[in-house]
């Protein structure tokens, strides 16, 4: 039953109505791509009892004639950050060990209303942070993918991160262990891992997707999305995830559009924005290369291409690494050892000492690093400084959005300055791992929709994507012009199975 696991969510629920296969099927197939895949490390709880009860209501329903559920009959991957009741939510941390929710998050709760199962907690980032996948508590994720060689022989066997911070989300799809899995993106944590890997993802709207019951980073910035590999399934499961929730207070309280049933890669009319910003000097050429196909590529779907100008770009890196640790120095302040998390209580210590050894043991390296940087930019003395300021130069980068809308529809960048590289090579050096994100952080600043989808492969074989920025709320272009650059890339390449 292999190949049911090449099948997209769109595939898998109309093969699942048409009678071609069952829900169990299904949910057997993936559940044994996951079993075999341990050296991907994509997984920090399996639960094959999950997907297999979700399967097993969904093929009851369809004997009995019942009306089918918009998912049933599809198995999906849960990210580690969103609660679920009963199963153990870490958000990959140490502190987090061993806790197991009494609550569904609402974005999973709806998921699972509409029929999905779930395969398994999928590992990421410690706590969110990170742009490799390196900062789990419970080890690297790797991609399924490898470095081609020159030569044309077989790969150098180097293991290549997945992105973060849903790497397990991201190499979980491209290795065919779900068809499609949830992610959060706080400043490209669903796009770059989608780029890494060949897949493709969306961030909608700050407050279309509930963060109730997401284990917070930063929460004027995090926001929920579906990986998967194809718009068409993106489209799917962010109707599912979207909608208002009074539990969040950020919940925009608006009615879901049926993103799905507009899917149209016809762009007449539209105009495209190819910000001048996003081209720096030492752009790597393949990303510059891949650019320009996509610029042909919009044409080609009947789209105006229009250059404009987003003069704060420069100023969103060190903006948003001064914002996303002051919130996360705030939301992180719950884990003392009290209430939350872990505690760590050495002989004869005192409620200062508890905190103290508690949170050394409890946090990793980079979230310690965040937390330090948050709480200083907070501290008296630098809060204007720093955090005051860099809210000062946010609204301007929103501005600079609202200012390049007025003559285009949607923006077309890439995702990444490069392709994956091999983990362990930028861990050393925090900086060059910020920059990862210097395409994406921007959009996420102005909670824009954006989304990426895959363009082709570079030199070594490995995926290279593109990013596209819509107007707030218009998923619906976004959406559009992800489809007619899948269309047009006719991106097909898959990793070799090695593990």
């Amino acid at each position: 039953m292999s190949e049911l696991t090449d099948l997209t969510v769109a595939e898998i629920r109309d093969g699942f109505r048409a009678g071609d296969f069952s829900a169990r099927e299904v949910a057997e197939a993936f559940n044994k791509n996951v079993a075999a895949a341990k050296a991907l490390n994509a997984f920090i709880v399996e639960t094959p009892e999950k997907a297999l009860e979700a399967a097993g209501a969904a093929d009851r329903a369809k004997a009995a004639g019942e009306a089918l559920k918009p998912l049933s009959g599809v198995p999906i991957g849960m990210k580690d950050l969103f609660c679920t009741e009963g199963v153990q939510t870490t958000a990959a941390s140490h502190m987090l060990e061993g806790f197991t929710p009494t609550y569904e998050s609402t974005v999973s709760g709806k998921l699972w209303a509409a029929g999905a199962g779930m395969l398994g907690k999928l590992n990421l980032d410690q706590f969110a942070m990170g742009s490799s996948n390196e900062t789990s508590y419970f080890g690297n994720v790797i991609s399924p993918w490898r470095r081609a060689r020159k030569d044309g022989g077989g790969g150098d066997n180097a293991a290549l991160a997945p992105g973060g911070s849903s790497g397990g989300s991201s190499s979980a799809i491209a290795a065919r262990l779900c068809p499609a899995a949830t992610g959060t993106d706080t400043g490209g944590s669903i796009r770059q891992p989608a780029a890494f890997t060949g897949i493709s993802g969306i961030k909608p709207t700050y407050g279309r997707c509930s963060r109730w019951g997401i284990v917070a980073f930063a929460s004027s910035l995090d926001q929920a999305g579906p990986m998967a590999r194809t718009v068409r399934d993106n489209a799917i499961l962010l109707e599912t995830m979207a909608g208002f929730d009074p539990k969040d207070s950020t919940s925009l309280d608006l009615a879901v559009p049926q993103w799905e049933a507009h899917l149209s890669s016809d762009l007449k009319g539209k105009k495209v924005g190819i910000p001048r910003e996003y081209r720096p000097d030492g752009l790597n050429a393949e990303i510059a290369a891949l650019w320009d196909r996509g610029i042909e590529w919009l044409k080609d779907a009947g789209a105006e291409v229009v250059d404009v100008s987003l003069p704060h770009t420069k100023y969103a890196l060190p903006t948003y690494y001064i914002i996303a640790p002051a919130e996360a120095s705030s939301n992180l302040a719950r884990y003392d050892g009290v209430r939350y998390g872990q505690r760590n209580l050495p002989d004869g210590a005192g409620l200062q000492d508890m905190y103290a050894a508690t949170r050394a043991l409890g946090f990793g390296p980079e979230v310690k690093r965040r937390i330090m940087i948050g709480t200083y930019v907070l501290s008296a003395g630098f809060y204007d400084a720093y955090y005051t300021q860099a809210q000062k130069v946010r609204a301007l980068i929103a501005r600079d959005f609202e200012q390049a809308f007025e003559k285009c529809d949607l923006l077309l960048t890439p995702t990444a300055p490069s392709a994956s590289f091999a983990l362990g090579e930028k861990q050393a050096d925090p900086l060059a791992m910020y920059l990862n994100d210097v395409f994406t952080v921007p959009a996420s600043l102005a909670g824009l929709p954006a989304m990426a989808v895959p363009g082709g492969l570079d030199a070594q074989g490995l995926p290279l994507g593109l990013q596209i920025i819509g107007k707030a709320l218009d998923e619906q272009t976004v959406l559009n012009a992800g489809l007619a650059i899948e269309e047009r890339a006719g991106f097909t390449a898959r990793p070799d199975k090695w593990w």
